[in-house]
């Protein structure tokens, strides 16, 4: 079910919204042929409904790819991957709307080539590639943004190698979730669902916790599952459960109450098997820890 285009004066915010969804139509439409320009008929014509590798080509209504693109806050620092990307409309979108350097794989050659004449079309050869090849075998590890219009299963087989991304990758599915993973944001277009998820950082496990001052030691026991976070904080012998655990991508976050009786919040930054941050005291204090 391959493909899938948008993201002055200051009016109220349904005014803007408004505004903001007409100009990234207008810049999908003009990314495209006009249909008023006299064209040479395309060797290869999909139709919708057409049998794929484990899917059909179902191509993403506009308003629902702008919304999704715009979901992931994309832009033109991002390497955007498209899984199964049909026409190519996604990786066209992401390049034309948001300067992205878009990739698309592709598994049926004819697809793939009609594709890339749709890029040669709107103008992005140099920030759009389409690759013919087969999702699960391609490389797409250096995606910030992955997008896919695939059937649940489909999603549910890719869910370890998204997993396993780098920490903060911005991940988009059209009309299908990823099993019990649940979304971070649920999108209702007119009919249509969406859902974004930020790729969590692996932090399952016991760390030891100190602050620069020598003043905390403590160890963490974390409890994970996807991006859901709690477990257990030991200071001075005595345990107790986090407060208010949460994730985001390479960031957490949690309060506990300290030896005085004080509700602290530590917020942290992972990077592998340590992490940094600071302790919300008066000093704004630096704390750092180690998996065990």
């Amino acid at each position: 079910m391959p493909d899938r285009c948008l993201a002055g004066p200051r009016f109220t915010v349904a005014h803007t919204a408004v505004v903001h969804t007409a100009v990234a139509l207008l810049v999908l439409a003009l990314a495209l042929p006009a249909s008023g320009q006299v064209q040479t008929p395309d060797p290869y014509n999909p139709s919708v409904g057409q049998a794929g590798k484990d899917v059909v080509w179902v191509p993403t209504p506009d308003a629902v790819v702008t919304k999704m693109l715009e979901a992931v806050k994309t832009t033109k620092d991002d390497i955007v991957y498209d899984l199964g990307c049909g026409d190519g409309k996604i990786p066209i979108a992401a390049a034309k709307v948001y300067g992205a350097k878009a990739t698309g794989i592709e598994y049926n050659p004819e697809m793939a080539e009609f594709a890339r004449r749709n890029v040669k079309r709107a103008g992005v050869e140099q920030q759009v590639n389409i690759i013919t090849g087969d999702i699960f075998v391609e490389d797409f590890s250096k995606a910030t943004v992955v997008t896919m219009y695939l059937l649940p299963q489909l999603n549910v087989k890719l869910r370890p190698t998204i997993l396993a991304m780098k920490p903060g990758t911005r991940v988009t599915s059209h009309q299908f979730d990823m099993g019990d993973w649940e979304p971070d944001q649920h999108l209702k277009i007119d009919t249509r669902d969406a859902f974004v998820w930020i790729v969590p950082a692996p932090v399952a496990g016991d760390w030891s916790l100190k602050d620069e001052r020598d003043v905390l030691s403590a160890t963490l026991n974390l409890v994970q599952r996807y991006q859901r976070l709690g477990g257990t904080i030991t200071v001075a012998g005595k345990t107790q459960p986090l407060l208010g655990a949460w994730m985001d991508g390479d960031k957490l976050g949690f309060s506990f109450v300290d030896g005085e009786g004080a509700l602290q919040a530590v917020r942290m930054t992972v990077a592998g098997s340590s992490m940094a941050g600071s302790l919300s005291d008066h000093r704004r204090t630096a704390v750092t820890a180690s998996k065990r």
